[in-house]
């Protein structure tokens, strides 16, 4: 599972910066991700403490090698890119397109790279 493991070095990288960033720099992070909503700064800021505390566990799942989890980070971004395309059709914020896009290369790298370890252990 090693293709798979280093693919969530991605997923740990963009949820530890992003929540970095929120927590730091709200307004600038809503900015730089294209938004167009009014979202204050109290909630961003809870959305990046989220979002690190999110990035130190998949770290450490990282870090440990503990391969039974991997589904899992597959699992739950399926909801997540289920929620992103539901609150863009809902606000028509560019911000929901953008972590689509991120989210959804995360997948794809961490779905391709588990689908080919698979098929090489077997």
């Amino acid at each position: 599972m090693k293709r798979t493991r280093l693919s969530l070095y991605y997923l740990a990288g963009y949820l530890l910066f992003a929540g970095v960033a929120l927590v730091l720099a709200p307004s600038l992070a809503l900015q730089l991700l294209l938004s167009n909503g009014s979202y204050g700064e109290l909630l961003p800021r809870l959305l990046g403490v989220v979002l690190f505390a999110l990035g130190v566990v998949v770290a450490q799942v990282v870090r440990l090698g503990l391969a039974q989890l991997y589904t899992t980070t597959l699992a739950v971004r399926v909801v997540i890119l289920a929620v992103l395309v539901w609150l863009y059709a809902s606000s028509s914020d560019p911000l929901f397109l953008v972590l689509l896009g991120i989210v959804g290369l995360g997948f794809v790298l961490t779905g391709t790279s588990y689908l080919l370890d698979r098929r090489e252990r077997t």
